[in-house]
């Protein structure tokens, strides 16, 4: 399972998602990104895998930071969620 996490503007708190593949989280990872470079105001969709009723909107300019991290029940958690500047 792939997460896929948003840090908004004036925002404290990320949006996450979760998707089974790889490539589905890439593919959304790519979108925002274009679309935060972009002057003109877009909305984002996203729904997630592991919660089927989940739906968020967001206006892509209000994205700070977006990141990809894999949720393993192998790693025992060895990679904490969220932007850090731990090394």
């Amino acid at each position: 399972m792939y997460s896929l996490e948003l840090s908004l503007r004036y925002s404290p708190f990320p949006i996450a998602i979760q998707k089974k593949e790889y490539s589905d989280v890439k593919r959304i990872y790519d979108e925002i990104k274009k679309n935060m470079n972009d002057n003109d105001s877009y909305l984002i969709e996203l729904n997630c895998d592991k919660v089927q009723d989940k739906l968020i909107v967001v206006r892509a300019k209000e994205v700070i930071a977006v990141q990809i991290y894999e949720k393993s029940s192998v790693a025992g958690g060895a990679k904490r969620p969220g932007f850090s500047l731990d090394i």
